[in-house]
């Protein structure tokens, strides 16, 4: 092809053209070049000639919607969702399980190599669910209000615009039984939902979380106002129609926020946690706990944790970015001693109660950000045979990987939500004197873009 002139793009808005699909980008667009020049395709799939009409163009890359298929891909399949195309929730329900599993396998590879300059680190395949639907045991539904009805579902493709559903196979039916509920009450009792453009209303979000261990629910109102209309209405037809509610909980979010809960919450009915297992350790929730909501998928990733640390029963071990305490209790099964650090206080808390839940009394959990907890644990004399890290989606901060390096553990496991910062941070480690020995994709979130992985890290001695 011939090269594209100096500031002069191959295409422009409107035009129509055809090309070839050659990868898939993490957010689970197909991507096509032009003269080099890439071009973004919902819907798309790797392998497919598409007829494409360009509907926006920037100085490096390009938006467009395919108008016709000259050939499919042999991976791609009907989404069963009907309200997929129009739903933000899911990207990946055209393409089969086989080809998401690969595809994520790729997206950590491609990182691997483009950001951690780790071409020969081995990116094993991605470990899948059996059943990949129906595994989300955390709901957060918005409400909101169309033709003069209550609604409720999932926000559109980069929008704040409701899709009205009735169910969403992706999370636990529990949750759409009360959401189903909560929304036939709002319309026949007149509560109002909330309206984000004019902050007035009540209803906010619903918060459904479910115990698949224990099998039970906790139902969270979240209001813009201090009291619920028809608040005992709303508690009677709850516990009459949903099997397992052990708790319905009030929160309070007067701000005009995108964030889903406020700092006030109050328990309306029932208990102010459920319990839930992964694997041997059992885990009380509240309602605004962090706990994974793929907890099948969970109890996978943790025990190739478990296993990349390499435990005897000699170590001690630092858990970085440790939450309510889920790995670090994992740990604490074959470690000498586990020290958990989290910046949220309550996490911290609930850590503690975690660990006396479980009898556990060989972690000890201290709240702070890592980056400066760890460096004076290292002060302190603290010493630490390994290392785990499990970091939001910007990756560890650049003093926590300082302090690693200084403390020299044997070995480190990164879980990672992110490929592109776990590959950013690999080359830090790997220019400190580590080796990166292989690298776990672990499929938490079939049907979307998303991927954990975990990464099993030595010193070099």
């Amino acid at each position: 092809m011939a090269k594209k002139t100096q500031g002069v793009l191959p295409v422009k808005k409107n035009d129509v053209t055809d090309l070839r699909i050659e990868d898939l980008t993490h957010e689970g667009h197909g991507v096509g070049k032009i003269d080099g020049y890439p071009l973004f395709i919902p819907n798309a799939l790797p392998g497919e000639q598409v007829r494409v009409k360009v509907v926006k163009t920037s100085k490096n890359y390009g938006f467009g919607r395919v108008m016709d298929w000259h050939n499919k891909s042999q991976d791609r399949v009907v989404p069963p969702c009907p309200v997929y195309y129009k739903c933000g929730g899911c990207q990946l329900q055209h393409l089969s399980y086989e080809g998401q599993l690969t595809a994520k396998q790729k997206q950590v590879q491609d990182v691997m190599e483009r950001i951690g300059k780790l071409p020969d680190v081995p990116v094993l395949p991605t470990l899948g669910m059996e059943e990949p639907w129906r595994y989300r045991n955390k709901s957060q539904v918005p409400f909101g209000m169309s033709e003069g009805r209550v609604i409720s579902g999932f926000y559109a493709k980069r929008s704040h615009e409701i899709v009205d559903v009735k169910e969403c196979i992706i999370q636990e039916e529990v949750s759409d039984q009360v959401m189903t509920l909560v929304k036939q009450k709002a319309n026949e009792l007149g509560i109002q939902p909330y309206d984000e453009a004019r902050h007035k209303g009540v209803l906010r979000h619903v918060v459904i979380r479910y115990g698949r261990t224990s099998g039970e629910v906790m139902v969270v109102l979240v209001t813009r106002t201090n009291d619920v209309p028809h608040v005992l209405e709303l508690i009677d037809v709850l516990k009459e129609n949903i099997k397992g509610l052990s708790s319905i909980i009030h929160n309070v979010n007067s701000k005009k926020t995108n964030v889903i809960m406020g700092e006030k919450t109050t328990v309306l009915w029932g208990s102010d946690v459920i319990y839930d297992s992964i694997g041997d350790i059992r885990f009380a929730i509240s309602a605004q706990s962090f706990y994974q909501i793929n907890p099948v998928q969970t109890e996978v990733l943790y025990k190739k944790a478990l296993e990349y640390a390499e435990l005897t029963g000699e170590e001690n071990v630092v858990d970085a970015y440790c939450g309510i305490g889920t790995i670090s209790l994992f740990l604490a099964q074959k470690a000498k001693k586990v020290y958990g650090v989290e910046i949220v206080e309550q996490a911290i808390e609930d850590a503690k109660k975690n660990a006396e839940l479980n009898g556990i009394n060989n972690a000890e959990f201290e709240a702070g950000p890592a980056e400066v907890i760890i460096p004076k644990w290292h002060k302190e004399g603290k010493t630490a045979d390994v290392i785990v890290v499990d970091p939001p989606r910007k990756g560890c901060d650049e003093a926590l990987l300082q302090t690693i390096l200084e403390m020299k553990p044997k070995r480190v496991v990164y879980v990672s939500c992110n490929p592109g910062t776990l590959a950013r941070d690999l080359r830090v480690l790997e220019d400190g004197g580590y080796r990166t020995e292989k690298v776990q994709p672990v499929d938490m979130f079939p049907q979307t873009s998303h991927v954990e992985c975990v990464a099993s890290i030595y010193r070099v001695d």
